[in-house]
């Protein structure tokens, strides 16, 4: 798993149909690599995060094979943190 936290939303009016309706978040690591995840959460810009990847991610979306490689899997609470 990855502690991230959310540094903006990626737009796209154009995706492939097995893409999940949903949000794409760019996400900056505590080692300040940058990816991107699916959030099925409604996380914010600047919230701290949880991520898991691969085969675990595409797990989590049963009874079909979709294109996802990084996912959003919780908020991490954070002092003064009362959004979750």
């Amino acid at each position: 798993m990855i502690r991230a936290r959310v540094i903006g939303k990626l737009w796209s009016t154009r995706r492939v149909e097995a893409l999940p309706a949903g949000a794409l978040l760019e996400l900056e690591a505590e080692n300040g690599a940058r990816l991107i995840a699916f959030d099925p959460l409604g996380c914010n810009t600047g919230e701290a995060v949880l991520v898991t990847q691969g085969s675990v991610a595409a797990g989590y979306f049963t009874g079909r094979t979709v294109p996802v490689d990084a996912l959003i899997i919780g908020s991490i609470d954070e002092d003064g943190d009362t959004s979750s």
